[in-house]
């Protein structure tokens, strides 16, 4: 991929923050940019000084919504270089939400080169804090200008990024997860396997529901019973039975298939733990826990990495976990994968990409 570097006039430039990252609330000073036509395919790959973008109207993702994004992270490694984290399962994962949605796909090695181009432009704002990162944030839209419902025959790519803290107020501290069976977000035969901007939009009201009953997230349940467990707002979900095996719902076409989640099960069973993908009904977990037959719960996703659960709400029942603390599974994934992901630790399973900004 040729890609031009746009000059910045110097007195745009911001220095990078050293601290109080929040959560994507600062962004970098330069993005990525590439445009599609049919007929021609992708063009004008840049990176160019971050800024809006000036959009008709009528633009297509406004009113049909073909639109895809991607969450990945760079973790400034100790020798100073900066790992990407298993980049191109996230870039198959771009083109399968991009096929699901009538879009164009990209060359996924391209969209690969184009990211660590602007992490090597911009490598000064990955933090060195051990618990901080960079978030990356590719995304597609569609951009033809005429109304129809039909696919769009242009579409802007491009990719912005933001140093990062935590993703939960809470930190590595358990969560509060408030279990819905009112609303769904994604039905089997759906879009639920994509990461498009709707299955969030749908998923917003209950979220604020759920926070002003005290809860950080919703879990999900399947659409048409409305009993089996799929995944959480922002992260998928596993449980823990009796301290040594893991189970997480099988991806059934309604459910993100998670990068992190993909890598617990491996680095599950790489440990020794017994790591199941099974079908939980709602009912019967919730007696597990109370049983204590289930001893841990916690989600797993790009942005936390591994967060436990606290406790649960379902109708007008409140049910702790592991009497609100974190566990001893989700403690030791959590700092297994952050030791491959920042690079303090060897990475047997070959997950790191690294960007060489050291000289070495």
């Amino acid at each position: 991929m040729d890609i031009q570097v746009m000059p910045i006039d110097p007195a745009r430039l911001r220095p990078p923050l050293s601290d109080n990252y929040g959560f994507c609330i600062h962004f970098a000073n330069r993005m990525f940019t590439q445009r599609y036509t049919r007929g021609k395919g992708w063009h004008d790959a840049r990176i160019e000084p971050y800024a809006p973008f000036a959009m008709d109207p009528a633009t297509a993702v406004f009113h049909y919504a073909q639109l895809i994004f991607e969450g990945m992270k760079a973790y400034r490694r100790p020798d100073g270089n900066i790992n990407l984290f298993r980049p191109m399962e996230n870039a198959r994962r771009f083109n399968n939400s991009a096929r699901r949605m009538a879009m164009a796909t990209v060359d996924e090695e391209e969209h690969l080169a184009a990211i660590c181009r602007l992490i090597e432009v911009e490598h000064e704002w990955v933090p060195r804090q051990g618990d901080a990162s960079l978030y990356i944030r590719p995304t597609m839209i569609a951009t033809d200008t005429t109304l129809g419902v039909h696919a769009s025959a242009s579409y802007l790519h491009y990719v912005i990024i933001s140093p990062v803290g935590p993703y939960f107020k809470e930190g590595f501290n358990p969560v509060p997860v408030y279990i819905t069976d009112q609303y769904v977000r994604a039905v089997h035969g759906g879009v639920g396997e994509a990461k498009t901007g709707g299955n969030y939009a749908a998923s917003l009201y209950a979220g604020e529901d759920a926070r002003q009953k005290g809860y950080s997230q919703v879990l999900w349940l399947d659409a048409i019973e409305r009993r089996y467990v799929e995944e959480v707002g922002a992260m998928n979900i596993c449980f823990v039975y009796d301290g040594q095996r893991i189970v997480t719902p099988p991806l059934t076409g309604s459910i993100l298939p998670g990068v992190t989640r993909k890598s617990v099960i491996e680095l599950g069973r790489h440990l020794g733990y017994e790591v199941a993908e099974e079908m939980v009904d709602v009912y019967r977990m919730l007696d597990d826990v109370k049983a204590g037959r289930i001893t841990e719960v916690f989600g797993c996703g790009t942005a936390a990495v591994i967060a436990p659960v606290g406790k649960f709400g379902f109708h007008d029942d409140e049910i702790a976990i592991h009497d609100g603390e974190p566990g001893p599974v989700a403690q030791r994934l959590y700092q297994e994968l952050t030791d491959i992901q920042y690079g303090r630790a060897p990475d047997p399973f070959g997950w790191t990409y690294t960007i060489s900004v050291n000289g070495h």
